[in-house]
């Protein structure tokens, strides 16, 4: 008679079968993902997905486990620098997010957005996740005056110089297509300043900015106008469209969280909709009807949208 496996063997073996599991499961994620992303510990590289190493020049032949992280710095001084801002972050309870001058195997430098943070906020000794991202054309671009001139540098969006010259071609333009501007107000984001700081508000405003490029076409634009208030140009768009791309934005900003090191929240935001109209004579006439049916969410109580309906007055506003 075959004698029954003890209940503490059997939470071993399962408890074996579970590592197994996870292990394969990170060996596969690691070789498959496209992030560049590895683990490091004592100052040196533990673990390197594919595109890791392929971004620092390692390959088939050669990995970057073991490898010290100096040897990916340009200089020893850098090398120092990165450390002591590391941990000054970590012992403040907030990720390391910065771009840093990176050296390949073979000698050729890049500049690469560091995103490092501890495995565990409560071991900060312990192991620390990188992911990063080559940045030099990116990097490059902003350098052009052209670029700095057009764009915000928090946000890497379009400035409000930039959406309100896009915006002129538009007003008064006798061209049959529809256009569309929405205008974007982030719900009580000055209680994220307050209570979590002005760093972790940056790192909000831009992981917001990023969301509302993923909600609108190639051909429409994304701009931060001043400070949590945003705006979206929308060409050949017209109300009845706009109105479902600006409950579609909405929606994801309810649902996106922030998540900054220790740092966790969430916020809501309301929508003003307005079509351009020849009521709407300036670029100034229109951001106001804009902002002013967004006004009126707000006063709904945030968390929803509102049209302006263009019929010579801002005061006709509806759900």
């Amino acid at each position: 008679m075959q004698q029954a496996t003890p209940p503490e063997q059997k939470n071993t073996n399962n408890a074996v079968a579970d590592s197994a599991q996870t292990q394969t499961r990170l060996a596969t994620l690691m070789a498959r993902s496209p992030t560049a992303t590895g683990f490091t510990h004592a100052g040196r590289f533990t673990l390197a997905s594919d595109a890791l190493n392929h971004l620092f020049g390692y390959g088939d032949d050669s990995d970057l486990a073991g490898v010290e992280i100096r040897s990916v710095q340009v200089s020893d001084a850098a090398h120092a620098g990165l450390q002591e801002r590391m941990a000054a972050a970590f012992a403040a309870g907030r990720p390391l997010d910065e771009e840093i001058e990176c050296v390949r195997r073979e000698g050729s430098r890049f500049w690469g957005r560091l995103q490092a943070s501890p495995l565990d906020w409560q071991a900060l000794d312990g192991e620390v996740l990188w992911i990063v991202d080559d940045v030099t054309a990116a990097r490059q671009a902003r350098l052009q005056p052209t670029w700095t001139a057009k764009h915000d540098t928090l946000t890497e969006l379009a400035n409000r110089r930039e959406f309100e010259r896009r915006l002129s071609f538009h007003v008064g333009s006798r061209r049959s297509e529809p256009v569309s501007v929405l205008w974007v107000d982030v719900d009580k984001f000055g209680e994220i300043i307050r209570t979590m700081g002005g760093e972790v508000g940056d790192h909000f405003l831009y992981g917001l900015g990023q969301l509302l490029i993923t909600k609108v076409r190639a051909s429409d634009l994304v701009a931060r106008m001043e400070d949590d208030h945003f705006a979206i140009l929308l060409p050949d768009c017209d109300l009845h469209y706009a109105e479902i791309v600006a409950d579609k934005m909405r929606a994801a900003v309810a649902g996106y969280r922030l998540r900054w090191g220790l740092h966790r929240t969430r916020v809501k935001a309301c929508i003003g909709v307005v079509q351009l109209h020849e009521t709407l004579e300036t670029v100034d006439a229109v951001l106001g009807a804009g902002a002013l049916a967004c006004a009126e969410a707000k006063a709904a109580g945030g968390d929803s949208v509102r049209v302006f309906v263009s019929s010579g007055g801002y005061e006709q506003l509806v759900v």
